[in-house]
């Protein structure tokens, strides 16, 4: 199995929304934030993070 970690990380509020465009995520407040993603493989041995390779 593979899944992305995907945390946000805000300045303000916590409450936060997807743009029409489906893709785009704003906090309600509008305060700054930022978006940070792993991706993670489930294996045999454990997990293994792919993104820092």
């Amino acid at each position: 199995m593979v899944i992305a970690i995907e945390p946000m990380l805000t300045f303000g509020d916590y409450h936060a929304y997807v743009e029409s465009d489906g893709w785009t995520a704003r906090t309600a407040d509008h305060s700054i934030c930022v978006q940070y993603e792993h991706t993670v493989a489930i294996t045999d041995n454990g997990p293994e993070i792919l993104t820092k390779l």
